[in-house]
């Protein structure tokens, strides 16, 4: 299915993209899929991106010690997010390919732009309740459309004040129930074949050995700077799927 080039390119997306986890605690389906999808069709690049992803996260969601708080306090966020994520993925096969890379350039142009501007909001205990699952079907559905899972899943939990540790904790769990979900997803609209899975599989390897990289450069570098250079790579990634996406759809 992959040529040398294309099986090198995606070695080379989840090298970056494990070593950006490995510093920030996100971004593996974020950096993959906008690298990946200005080289493959979004699906495909979709499917790649579940075996690196889910096994990267179902460790962070593991590991920190708040494990069970945390379950405790975000499961109907985390229960909406993962059930809307097939609604999402219908789409995949209804709708234009290249609308819907427009709207994953146009999630990571929103996302960085929030980072950047150092925007955040604070829900309340009472807002939090509500707003939970209203916000984990958004999440869902736009996850099972574009493949990221960070919009608006992690500005939620950002803003019901977890701790640093918890924070990181949360969104593996988003990120792993949201992958498995996807996976799913796929497979039921007929979008996922063993060759795709196998591939996915291979690079893991480069994705583990890009999160080992990332973590030791997290002790000498500021991550203040790593972020904003990371939210600003993010923004011009975003930036050129969207017009790309716009050339194709005027052509």
């Amino acid at each position: 299915m992959f040529d040398v080039p294309t099986i090198l390119v995606i070695a080379a997306t989840f090298l970056l993209a494990g070593s950006v986890k490995g510093i920030t605690g996100l971004g593996l389906p974020t950096v993959s899929l906008a690298l990946l999808t200005v080289a493959i069709d979004m699906p495909t690049a979709m499917a790649l991106l579940l075996v690196p992803s889910f096994a990267t996260n179902i460790w962070q969601a593991a590991v920190g010690g708040n494990g069970r708080e945390v379950l405790i306090r975000i499961w109907p966020f985390l229960l909406a997010a993962t059930v809307t994520v097939w609604l999402g993925a219908m789409a995949l096969t209804k709708v234009d390919f290249s609308i819907l890379s427009a709207l994953l350039g146009g999630l990571l142009i929103v996302y960085s732009m929030t980072n950047l501007a150092g925007y955040s909001f604070q829900l309340s205990r009472k807002n939090e309740q509500w707003m939970g699952p209203v916000l984990g079907c958004m999440n869902g559905v736009l996850t099972g459309m574009t493949g990221s899972f960070v919009v608006p899943g992690v500005l939620y939990l950002q803003a019901i004040g977890l701790t640093r540790d918890a924070l990181i904790q949360a969104m593996g769990m988003l990120f792993s129930a949201s992958t498995l979900a996807l996976a799913m997803a796929l497979q039921g609209n007929s979008l996922l074949s063993l060759e795709l899975v196998a591939v996915s599989t291979l690079a893991l390897a480069p994705a583990i050995f890009g999160m080992v990289i990332g973590q030791k450069i997290r002790k000498n570098l500021s991550e203040k700077i790593f972020k904003r250079v990371f939210f600003i790579s993010l923004f011009l990634l975003g930036t050129y799927i969207v017009i790309n996406a716009l050339k194709f759809m005027a052509q």
